[in-house]
């Protein structure tokens, strides 16, 4: 064994205590050595010390003392083991700590006496052990209830054996020996600390220091909740959200593997009621295969299985404790349903209090009829807690070998309906031992349904059942004592026991129930018992022989006797005295419950008569409500408006709203709603608070109620006859309804008359945080009223500041899923979503939901994931009215507005559908069928659910099959219909509106309750189908989130607004408008457009290209290629197709892949992908015809070129020749001596003689001169061929020189308008028509001007393009109904003037093009060469800088003007510009605030009446302001300018590596040939300079490089000097073109007030804007008064006003159905009232000044457009275009 070191060697301890184990072990026993014959003689040599005493033993360490004999100082200690010997001298001492020895090793110690002389006298020896090391690491590993496991480090200690003991408060409790670990100690005290002492023990007995640990053992409760997984949650810290928030274990059903899933199954079935939730059980493995099983060699430990589950009164009661008051009351509540016995008292754990349940029974609502009310067949319905039943006992004194609780299940069920209820031996688990739940007091009851033959008792009872033994627990027998109206004790043996009974002071009747059978039972002690107790005959009940059927049916006539004639009867409310007089305390006595009972009390205490205590205290949502209501719908119907002006009548409107705002905020805030808002302020006050007045409200309604119904029902019988007094009680139902909903619509009351009053107003201040509330509320899992049932109206202002204080509280996680379930009244719809979700909708108290409520619940971490969202929010709605109700009122519009609202709302629409009423279903399918056919429309896609409830054969699915059919062809028969009604006939069957599967859509529920209520148990059935359904919807939102990225909060809010303010039309359809949709399609069309500029960009760079290769393709061809310009234009022509192909590609894929996100609720515009895929077809289509034409008209005039370039060439090639001749001559007769001045003028002499004598030889004939009108005309005759005899003949007449002189003037208008005039309301056409002729001719105008800027030839493509231009105008306005004289007229004007241009242009280009110029401008180039040729000079340098200067830089300015233009249409559609040109509706917003800004009159104008002029112009002005700062535009061209800078030097360096045959003309040919690509080089120019060319190739080479670097610095300065309006002119592609192009799109205008369309794409099939203007701002005006109209399109659309026009035939046609006539245009309805403010508050400003302009009186504005500011109108904008 190793020796420790010093560290750790322990202290030494006395050794005397361990006197008697060094005896034991020979210690000291003392022995002399030596010879025998020479001890003597050492004796008397040297003295020896006397006896060795061992003073301390420690681990490593050994303390010896002796006595020392006389004149002796020094001693020798000799020590060993069995492996080592050491010696050590001691000098002066008598006692030494023997250091550094082996724990646990026995060593023997020998002294010996060293005299002066060194002679030693007979050794002293003495033996001792070490004491072990004590044991490591001593500590508990398990702790349960009666028994501690302790372990430790054992390891070198095989052969060692440990001695342990467990003490409490220094008395041994138990010990133990052990050779290994663990050890363990049982049979301990529940909940008692103790220590426990560990000592090692060696062979010899030697034993360690003690190592001590301490324990103490849990109590009872806490080893469960250990084993349950509840520690954390006790006590009372699990609350109602924990449970009914959404995770995983919630919807799988994976089997219960430990003690610790067991409480959360219970909860999960207990919350779905289902009957079988006592039965949780787990098995830790799964189970094995029979076949698999070894039965001859498998042990079977079946207590082992028995330990391994709990009982489930034990479950229930440690949920109960660790449960928070509320899920205490909705387990009570769910276990009540299940017929379940509930908790009277429950025990407090270990000790021997309990606590009285009242609280966690407040919420059980029964309803029964009593065989005294059976033949009125009238019902009680009471809170349980309130009732006044006899209360009957059951206890147990002793062992008693009857189950009591499986007699009392017989005692309360009947033999066709057994239950049960009480937990027994028998059940799943019942046999357990019970470890918390003894104590507990049960509490059932019998109810009668006033059935004779099936009821057990004629009237209620109520049932008590104690668990346990009374001796155990006197304070529970005590109370049921005095509470009960009886008391039966059950026994076997009386013994001393009956003491017990005698001493109780209790009025209850006692009754003694004993198991004769039983071997204990004592007759005789029973009999004694009985006299002391005073007990007749009567009072014992005795089981003989008899069987339980027997004995149930004795026990059930005492009861029954009981019941009839024993008065006493107790009140759950009441018996909380008796607790308090026992010392049982009551769950209610918290202070924060108790508070808020007085408050709740306070608050309706005093309601006497509902509708009176609703007028007076909640008066903001009384008739002033529900008038807004009607203004708000009538504000979108105008259904009343008459003949009154619409834009009048609205305004009307809007007065009297505000009038009724103003009534609202006279009230101030009543004395019930302070109290209310007050309790609602302290969130630990609140809950018990809306618990407390939930209830009361609840009592209160259901005694108004009951007689209300009671008349509804009867008068409904006779329908006919009464339908006047059935809307009256109707109206009183609904009048004496009063629920919290009540009050917290009334808080919204309050805010919204709060917000509607200035920002300053004190009252308004004190109302703001009211939608906090709420929100808290929310989140604390209480609904919010969505649709207020009773006005049939959403306030949005106070519905949209919860929700955002909601998304404010729990942002981020604000993903949400909606699930909204629709159906008939009363075919429990609201009881489907409670027993799904266990929400807190209203299912009782006599009153069915009123509109729609929204509740929240939360999902967890582990499966947000799968379902995509933070929360699913659940939507109840109102029932749908059935159809003979239908007659009352407008209900049916009511119905679809509410389906339409929470469907749109709904990721998943569950259809509740009643089998039994079909008649219901056909009338909910209509509805619902509605609903989804606008859905589809505006891009929602819920997924639907058909729950078919009721149907209870087990094969219901299959046999369902004809009904699934049957149902599917009415839903197709009501897909036609609702098609129709909705002029959405293109949808023929349900499945064209929505993916919908029989086999899957279709769910089958059976009945709720099995057997006859009240006690019925809720049907297994029911529980498990709606588990099902509940998570195949799980599924179903798993795969939702899949294809939409899911909304937030605030998107659900977008929506809400959106389509509440849709439904409100009568039209829902085209009255849609939603921001998110609004917002996804803008998102679209920004990318759409990004996508478009990359196709057109690409195209034109391609373009550029192309052209600059046919303008080089002569130059530069090589010899050996035989190609022309034709066999180039046809290689072009197939290269331009395949970059369209890729080009369009890749904008399709980029199209795709944007639908494909999940992001950006892509969702929503699907139904626009084909309008976009159209429109890169079109853009392809648009693209490729333009891009060939140009490209035939480039080689067109190419070739001509070619010819002219061919002329010049031969002209330079002579005169070459003439120069070299003359030199070489020259050269012969020159004198090399002569004056160099006078030789010079001798040469210009002789230069001047060739050249003349060259000229006269050279014919220049040039380009022939044509007359250009001739070709107008031809393609003008050609373009009206189609338009018959009379034009042509008109065009016989016609000189085109003499058309298009001065100002076109739209003339004859009479003639041709003739009968348009008999029809109009004085609308000025002449004026409509000018203006249109107008902005054509700017339009062509501007085409000519561009098209002559580029200096080249004319070609025939031009006055086509024209023409096309002057046809696509006609054809897009021709509801103007133009004639053929006014197409005439105006094609002749244009035509004209463009003839005379284009002969301008025509002839500019043969004079620049003439030979005989072109030879003239280089004259002194020839003469100058000429001289440096004789005189030998060095050219390069001048060479250079001529190829420079003539080839180079016109080539490199015009590179650059070519790539300028999209650079700056680029930099445009960046930085601060990019959101007004990022999409069309952008773009608008951006030039009305502008408009409204700058508030000029003459800019509306222009803007109103030349839209496209002004829309140009604005676009150059900004074009214009941005690259006024010379620096960004330098920028753009530098960059082009060193780009190419560095191309051409990197020629020049590549062309130096080569030789040419024909020297420097070969090296200037080669450096153009790879420019070729980007540089058009002009041919004459390079001629030029390579003629007469002697330079050397690298002189010239290095000073060309010097002159390019040169030209660069030279373009730079040149280009800082140009103004940006010339550059923009010079510009090959103009950006104000493009990005017009971008944002003008279609160009179409609303046909009623010409605002334009924004829509996205060129091909897409509906105009739209997103604001429409007064039609007077069109010039439209009224015939009888000439006034100016201010009726607004999107108002018309959506009232009973009709118009007339050229497309109606000048006959009136209804506004509403305006699409028959302009199918292709979409006018939604305003998104509010305020969001056409813009253009009315535009109208009201300039009035006089419109009318003026257009020469009418001004409009009647209406007076609530005078008062609009300008602010306002600035946020009507955003509102219209969706800007945040």
């Amino acid at each position: 064994m190793d020796c420790p070191s010093e560290d750790e060697l322990e202290e030494f301890e006395d050794a005397s205590e361990h006197f008697e184990d060094i005896k034991q072990t020979g210690a000291c026993a003392v022995e002399s050595y030596g010879k025998e014959e020479d001890v003597s003689k050492l004796q008397q040599d040297v003295p020896a010390p006397s006896e060795i005493l061992v003073q301390l033993i420690g681990t490593s360490s050994v303390t010896l003392a002796w006595d020392r004999p006389d004149n002796i100082s020094t001693f020798e200690l000799t020590y060993y083991d069995i492996t080592t010997t050491k010696t050590s001298t001691i000098t002066n001492d008598t006692a030494i700590e023997v250091e550094d020895l082996c724990p646990g090793t026995e060593y023997t110690f020998t002294l010996v006496s060293i005299s002066d002389n060194e002679k030693r006298s007979v050794g002293v020896e003495v033996t001792a052990c070490t004491r072990p090391v004590p044991p490591e690491n001593f500590k508990v590993e398990s702790v349960g209830t009666t028994s501690v496991t302790l372990i430790w480090d054992a390891s070198g200690c095989e052969e060692n054996k440990f001695h342990v003991v467990c003490s409490h408060n220094g008395k041994i409790i138990q010990e133990e020996i052990k050779e290994s670990r663990p050890v363990v100690f049982h049979d301990l005290i529940p909940g008692k600390k103790y220590s426990f002492h560990l000592t090692k023990v060696l062979s010899n007995d030697n034993r360690s220091k003690e190592a001590v640990t301490y324990a103490q053992t849990k109590t009872n409760i806490q080893s469960l909740l250990h084993d349950l997984g509840l520690e954390q949650y006790y006590p009372n810290k699990l609350s109602l959200s924990n449970v009914l928030q959404i995770d995983k274990r919630s919807v799988t059903d994976e089997p219960a593997q430990s003690l610790s899933s067991l409480p959360w199954l219970f909860l999960k079935k207990l919350m779905m009621v289902n009957v079988t939730t006592r039965s949780v059980k787990y098995s830790s493995d799964e189970i094995e295969d029979l076949q698999s099983l070894d039965f001859d060699n498998d042990t079977f430990d079946f207590l082992s299985d028995r330990h391994s589950s709990v009982n489930p009164l034990d479950i229930v009661t440690a949920l109960l404790l660790c449960a928070d008051g509320f899920l205490q009351q909705e387990m009570v509540s769910k276990m009540s349903m299940c017929q379940f016995s509930v908790p009277l008292l429950l025990p407090k754990c270990d000790t021997q209090q309990c606590m009285y349940m009242l609280w966690a029974m407040r919420d059980i609502v029964k309803k029964y009829r009593p065989h005294s009310l059976s033949d009125s067949k009238g019902f009680v319905e009471d809170r349980i807690v309130h009732s006044e039943f006899p209360l009957v006992s059951f206890v147990r004194l002793g062992d008693c070998s009857i189950s009591k609780s499986q007699i009392l299940n017989k005692l309360l069920s009947n033999p066709q309906q057994y239950h049960d209820t009480f937990v027994h031996h028998d059940m799943d688990c019942g046999d357990i031992p019970r470890k918390i739940s003894n104590g507990l007091v049960e509490m059932g009851w019998y109810l009668p349904c006033g059935n004779k033959n099936i009821d057990v008792f004629p009237e209620p009872v109520a049932v008590a059942n104690l668990r346990g033994d009374i001796r155990t627990f006197e304070a529970q027998y005590s109370f049921l004592c005095q509470t009960s109206t009886a008391v039966f004790v059950f026994f076997d043996n009386l013994d001393t026991n009956y003491k017990l009974l005698t001493n109780q002071h209790a009025k209850a009747q006692f009754f003694l129930v004993g198991n004769v059978q039983n071997k204990t039972f004592d007759l005789e002690q029973l009999k004694r018992t009985a006299n002391e107790m005073s007990l007749k005959k009567n009072n014992i009940i005795l089981k003989n022989n008899q069987n339980d059927a027997n004995f149930v049916k004795n026990l059930h006539s005492v009861v029954n006797h009981i019941i009839n004639n024993h008065g006493k009867k107790a009140c759950l409310e009441v018996m909380d005295t008796v607790a308090h007089e026992l010392g049982i305390h009551v769950d209610e006595d918290i202070q924060d419950c108790q508070k808020a009972k007085d408050n709740a009390h306070v608050l309706t205490t005093n309601i006497q008569e509902t509708l009176q205590f609703k007028n007076d205290q909640l008066p903001l949502q009384g008739q002033i409500w529900k008038d807004l209501a009607k203004l708000e719908k009538e504000e979108c119907r105008l259904r009343k408006a008459g003949n009154q002006n619409i834009e009048t009548y609205k305004s009307d409107l809007q007065i009297k709203k505000m009038e009724l705002r103003k009534q609202q905020s006279k009230y101030d805030i009543s004395e019930a709603m302070s109290c209310f808002v007050s309790a609602l302020s302290s969130s630990q006050e609140r809950p018990y608070f809306l618990k407390w007045m939930r209830m009361n409200l609840d009592n209160l309604s259901r005694k108004s109620l009951s007689s209300l119904r009671e008349q509804y029902k009867e008068k409904c019988q006779k329908f006919s006859e009464n339908k006047e007094e059935i809307a009256q009680l109707d109206q009183e139902i609904s009048n004496s309804s009063l629920g919290i909903e009540h009050f917290l619509r009334e808080m919204g009351q309050l805010y919204e008359a709060a917000v509607s009053l200035p920002e300053n107003v004190e009252s308004r201040k004190q109302m703001l945080h009211l939608p906090r509330l709420c929100a808290e509320l929310m989140l604390d899992g209480f609904p919010l009223e969505l649709v207020d049932g009773d006005a049939s109206n959403i306030p949005l202002r106070w519905v949209s500041d919860v929700l955002l204080y909601l998304n404010s509280s729990v942002q981020p996680n604000n993903k949400i899923m909606v699930v909204t379930v629709l159906g008939v009244q009363s075919t429990g719809k609201s009881t489907l979503l409670n027993t799904m979700f266990g929400v807190q909708f209203a299912v009782s108290s006599g009153r069915c939901t009123r509109g729609a409520f929204m509740q929240m619940i939360k999902v967890t971490e582990d499966i947000k994931k799968e379902l995509g969202c933070d929360y699913l929010v659940i939507i109840d709605t109102e029932g749908l009215k059935s159809p003979e109700l239908a007659k009352l009122d407008d209900s049916h519009e009511h119905d679809n507005e509410l389906a339409t609202l929470v469907v749109g709302l709904s990721d998943i629409t569950i259809i509740n559908i009643a089998m039994e009423n079909s008649t219901e279903m056909k009338d909910i399918l209509q509805i619902v069928v509605h609903a989804f056919i606008r859905m589809k429309e505006i891009g929602k896609k819920p997924k639907c659910l058909f729950v078919h409830q009721n149907v209870a054969d087990v094969s219901a699915h299959d046999k369902n099959m004809r009904d699934r059919k049957l149902l599917l062809e009415q839903l197709n028969e009501m897909t036609e219909a609702a098609a129709k009604m909705e002029n959405k006939e293109e949808y023929k069957k349900f499945s064209d509106v929505i993916d919908y599967d029989p086999e899957t859509c279709n769910w089958y529920i059976p009945g709720l309750w099995h057997g006859n209520p009240p006690m019925a148990p809720v049907n297994a059935g029911y529980s498990e189908a709606v588990y099902d359904l509940k998570k195949n919807m799980m599924e179903v939102i798993g795969k939702c989130k899949n294809k939409a990225s899911g909304n937030n909060i605030t998107d659900f809010l977008e929506w809400t607004k959106s389509l509440w303010n849709a439904v409100k039309y009568e039209n829902f359809i085209f009255s849609f408008r939603n921001s998110l949709v609004a917002d996804a399609y803008m998102r679209l069309c920004t990318e759409f457009h990004k996508w478009e500029w990359s196709f057109r960009k690409h195209m034109h760079s391609w373009a550029t290209q192309a052209e600059t290769r046919v303008s080089n393709f002569e130059t530069f061809k090589l010899k050996s290629d035989k190609s022309d310009l034709k066999d180039l234009l046809c290689k072009l022509k197939q290269e331009a197709v395949t970059k369209l192909d890729t080009l369009e590609k890749t904008t399709m894929e980029n199209l795709s892949k944007y639908f494909e996100q999940t992001e950006g609720h892509v969702y929503l515009v699907e139904k626009y992908k084909e309008d976009f895929v159209s429109s890169v077809k079109s853009l392809r289509r648009e693209t490729e015809s333009s891009l060939l034409t140009q490209l035939e008209t480039t080689v067109d005039i190419r070739r001509g070129m070619n010819n002219l370039d061919n002329i010049k060439k031969t002209f330079t090639d002579t005169m070459e020749k003439k120069v070299l001749a003359l030199l070489e001559k020259l050269r012969k007769n020159s004198s090399s001596k002569r004056d160099a001045h006078t030789t010079d003028n001798e040469l210009d002499r002789f230069f001047e003689q060739i050249w003349q004598d060259t000229i006269s030889e050279l014919s220049f004939t040039g380009m022939k001169k044509k007359k250009i009108s001739d070709f107008v005309f031809k393609q003008l005759r050609e373009n009206m061929k189609q338009r018959g005899g009379s034009v042509s003949q008109k065009l016989t007449s016609v000189n085109l020189n003499n058309c298009g002189t001065g100002v076109f003037k739209v003339a004859n208008v009479e003639n041709f308008f003739k009968k348009m005039i008999k029809h109009v309301f004085n609308y000025n056409y002449t004026v409509d028509l000018q203006n249109f002729a107008d902005h054509i001719i700017q339009t062509c105008t501007q085409f000519v001007l561009d098209t002559t800027s580029q200096h080249l030839d004319y070609h025939d493509n031009y006055i086509q393009e024209i023409l096309h231009i002057i046809d696509d105008g006609l054809m897009s306005n021709k509801n103007m109904g133009f004639s053929e004289d006014f197409e005439l007229s105006l094609k002749l004007h244009i035509c004209g003037f463009s003839a005379r241009k284009f002969q301008e242009m025509h002839e500019c280009f043969i004079k620049e093009n003439d030979p005989r110029r072109c030879l003239d401008q280089y004259k002194d180039k020839y003469r100058n060469d000429f001289k440096d040729l004789f005189h030998a000079r060095d050219q390069c340098q001048r060479k250079a800088e001529e190829f420079t200067k003539l080839c180079l830089m016109p080539a490199v300015e015009a590179f650059i003007y070519s790539s300028l233009g999209p650079d700056v249409v680029d930099k445009m559609l960046q930085g601060k510009n990019a959101f007004q040109f990022s999409t069309r509706g952008f773009f608008q917003y951006t030039l009305l605030k502008e408009l409204v800004n700058e508030d000029k009159f003459e800019q509306f104008v222009t803007y109103i009446s030349k839209y496209e002029h002004f829309v140009k112009g604005w676009i150059l002005d900004q074009i214009t302001k941005q690259f006024s700062n010379e620096h960004e535009v330098f920028e753009l061209e530098e960059h082009h300018l060193r780009g190419i800078t560095k191309e051409i030097l990197e020629a020049v360096k590549m062309a130096q590596n080569g030789k040419y045959e024909d020297g420097i003309k070969g090296f200037i040919h080669c450096v153009c040939k790879k420019l070729e690509q980007k540089l058009i080089i002009p041919k004459d120019a390079l001629e030029t300079v390579m003629v007469l060319n002697n330079a050397s190739q690298e002189p010239f080479a290095d000073w060309l490089t010097k002159s390019v670097e040169e030209m660069e610095q030279t373009l730079k300065e040149q280009l800082k000097k140009v103004d940006i309006q010339d550059k923009l002119n010079k510009l090959k592609i103009k950006p104000q073109d493009e990005l017009f192009k971008r944002v003008f799109g279609c160009g179409k205008q609303c046909p009623f007030c010409s605002a334009p369309c924004e829509a996205g794409g060129e091909a897409h099939t509906d105009h739209c804007a997103s604001v429409h203007r007064p039609q007077g701002l069109g010039r439209y005006r009224y015939q009888n008064n000439e006034k100016l109209v201010a009726d607004i399109c999107s108002t018309n659309v959506h009232s009973e006003v009709s118009f007339r026009c050229f497309q109606t035939k000048y006959n009136f046609h209804p506004y509403k159905r305006y699409r028959e006539i302009f199918p292709d245009w979409h006018i939604p309805a305003d998104a509010s009232i305020q969001a056409s403010d813009y253009w009315k508050y535009v109208m009201a400003r300039f009035n006089d000044k419109f009318a003026e302009e257009y020469n009418a009186r001004p409009a009647d504005v209406p007076l609530m457009w005078k008062s609009i500011t300008k602010q306002q109108a600035e946020e009507s904008l955003k509102e219209s275009f969706s800007i945040k």
